[in-house]
């Protein structure tokens, strides 16, 4: 498949859902005037910003653990691509799907490449560029699906009229998801 221009890929962005578009504002603006490594480091900054929060609202919605606690822990607690993955088991009770990870993977390469210094063709920058277009929307329904909200987008009301755990309770869960709190 023949890797899209700036039109397609702003023309793709542009058939996002409306939660997905409005959570990556900013980028057909980032896209027409800045090079890609831009737009690469403004969309994983906010891919970033969704994995918090799937383990977040994940542990509050469905583990009822006291929302305070769990955004402190997970603000502290640093987590890196591979243990997102571990958390997202532990607290949804399945794997990522290997298709929605494998959506992301290419363009963490090229992030990587990018961040480190190396030389990256713009053709592979496009790629990456859709590939986390497809993640969010491809993470969005998973996450719909099993839980109930979607990270790339506002999540007012997630969690529902659920009466959280004590924190002391609470303290323990996050400790057996794998996320600690002071």
């Amino acid at each position: 498949m023949p890797v899209p221009n700036k039109i397609g890929i702003i023309s793709r962005y542009d058939r996002l859902p409306d939660e997905i578009r409005s959570y990556f504002t900013h980028f057909p603006t980032i896209a027409e005037k800045f090079p890609w490594d831009v737009s690469i480091s403004y969309l994983f900054s906010l891919v970033e910003l969704a994995h918090n929060m799937t383990i977040y609202c994940g542990v509050v919605k469905l583990h009822k653990v006291n929302s305070d606690l769990a955004r402190k822990a997970v603000d502290e607690h640093h987590m890196t691509r591979g243990e997102f993955k571990i958390l997202y088991k532990t607290i949804f009770s399945k794997d990522l799907k290997q298709t929605i990870a494998a959506r992301v993977a290419e363009a963490e390469k090229t992030r990587d490449r990018i961040l480190h210094g190396k030389r990256v063709s713009e053709a592979d920058k496009r790629k990456a560029v859709v590939g986390i277009l497809e993640y969010a929307e491809a993470l969005n329904k998973e996450m719909y699906e099993i839980a109930g909200f979607k990270p790339f987008g506002p999540l007012k009301g997630f969690k529902g009229r659920a009466t959280p755990l004590d924190r002391s309770t609470s303290r323990f869960v996050l400790k057996g998801v794998g996320l600690t709190t002071s």
